[in-house]
This record gives C-alpha cells, structure tokens and sequence, in this order.
C-alpha cells in the first residue's frame, strides 16, 4: 500500500514540487494538505488539521514554524509521523519537538539533500585531519525571500565541525568594525541574501599557505522535495523517535 502523505503548506513552492513528484511516484500518494491560504489543487487542501477528514500515513511539513504544536498535535493523536521540513526553529520549538519524539516518530534535518548530508560528513571527517592547524569559515548564500539567517544548513555544518573540536568553538556571525585578530576558537559564519539564489553552502578550511574548499549548490529545490519524500516513505510505520537523514541512508 502507498504511504499516504499529508502536505503541510501544500500551497507554497516546495508543497508545489512535492505534488508534482508525488504524481509519478508508485510508492507514496498525497492525499490531502494543510495551507493557512488554500487555492485549488488536485488534493483537498485545508486551513486547520481538525478539518481533515483523510487517512494519513505520514505529514510532510513544508510550512513554517507558526503553528508546530497543531502538526505534532494531530500526528500525536492519529499516531503518525511527520518529517519537518522547514527551517528556522527557536530553541523552544526545538524543545517541545525532542518531548514530542517521545511519543511520536519525527524526521528532522536541516537540510534533506543527500549531497548536503554528504558534505556534513566530509566536513566533519576534514575538520578531524586537519585540527587546529586551520581556520574554518563558512559561507551560505539564499534568496532574498529567506527569513532567518544564518540558515539551518550552515549551522548543522558549523554542529558537525565542532563535534571535532569536542564543542570548544564558537560561532562568529559576520566582522565588523576593529575585531582585532582571528581567534582559533572561531567559526566563522557569514550569510548573503539576493536574487534567487536556491542554496549554496561553502565551507572554507584556510591553513598556512593553503585552502581547502568544501561546497555545496543546490540548483533546484526539486532535490529538497525529493529528500523530503523519501524521509517520509522512511518514516511510516516506525516507532517514537528523533530520525534523521544518517538513519534513512543506512536502511537504504
């Protein structure tokens, strides 16, 4: 049987290209979505979860993060998981999420590219090798609709570098001003917003007399829509618990 998806802010681009590829896809079918500003589409579309009237296997979430408490609410009652997908969480949403992964099953990542879980990997692996012997920046470029900043991707970057720093450094977001020196106790953080930039990601580790570059570009949020729907696919039918895309990709 597919995996019956509910599509949270199925009216928005990304609801958009998950529809589309949901259309060709033998394994998983939408069946239903929730959008505060609902237009016609081939699903039924809602503005409130109580109004749902479909059996759902799992819910994408592709919103924003006013109105967490209603989705983990209706997966909680109905007993399905949700894969969240946006980004831009406080750290009081962050909270109820890890309270709710008691009861339910939640997918979470910053980003659902496999190329960009890949270059998690490979940063953390660099920052390993390369010590304190080198400098780590890094460099996010978006649209100049994104909200938040620095993004989600390039702070689960900047988490997985420090992991081999056992967590001694520091974030610095941009310079400005007399700041004095580079201290090695810094990552450096740096967010660029213009045109339509879907999502670049480098990470430079600037040594003595050498430069290594790690980057990512994502020329399409198809390839978010597309994590997005295996994660789901991933999380249907599994018991209570935090998941993210290290878990998916070692099932596979």
């Amino acid at each position: 049987m597919k995996t019956r998806i509910l599509l949270c802010g199925a009216c928005g681009k990304m609801g958009g290209n998950v529809l589309t590829l949901l259309k060709d896809d033998n394994e998983a079918v939408a069946v239903c979505g929730v959008d505060l500003y609902p237009k016609h589409l081939d699903v039924p579309v809602y503005t409130q979860f109580a109004d749902v009237q479909e059996e759902v296997d799992v819910i994408i979430d592709f919103s924003s993060p006013v109105g967490l408490i209603d989705r983990l609410e209706y997966a909680k009652t109905h007993q399905i998981g949700i894969v969240l997908a946006s980004t831009g969480f406080t750290d009081a949403d962050l909270k109820t999420v890890e309270m709710y992964s008691k009861e339910i099953a939640i997918f979470k990542t910053a980003n659902l590219s496999l190329g960009v879980n890949l270059m998690q990997a490979l940063c953390k692996t660099a920052a390993e090798v390369l010590g304190e012997a080198f400098d780590v920046e890094i460099i996010e470029r978006h649209h100049n609709l994104k909200k938040d900043a620095p993004s989600g991707t390039a702070l689960m970057l900047a988490q997985s570098i420090n992991q081999a720093f056992d967590g001694q450094k520091r974030i610095v977001n941009g310079r400005d001003g007399i700041v004095g020196a580079r201290e090695k106790t810094e990552i450096g953080m740096h967010a660029v917003r213009g045109g339509t930039i879907v999502g670049e990601h480098e990470v430079m580790f600037a040594g003595e007399d050498e430069i290594i570059t790690i980057t990512h570009s994502a020329r399409s949020k198809r390839v978010f829509a597309t994590g997005a729907i295996r994660a789901a696919k991933f999380l249907k039918g599994k018991p209570a618990g935090m998941y993210e895309m290290k878990d998916l990709l070692s099932e596979e």
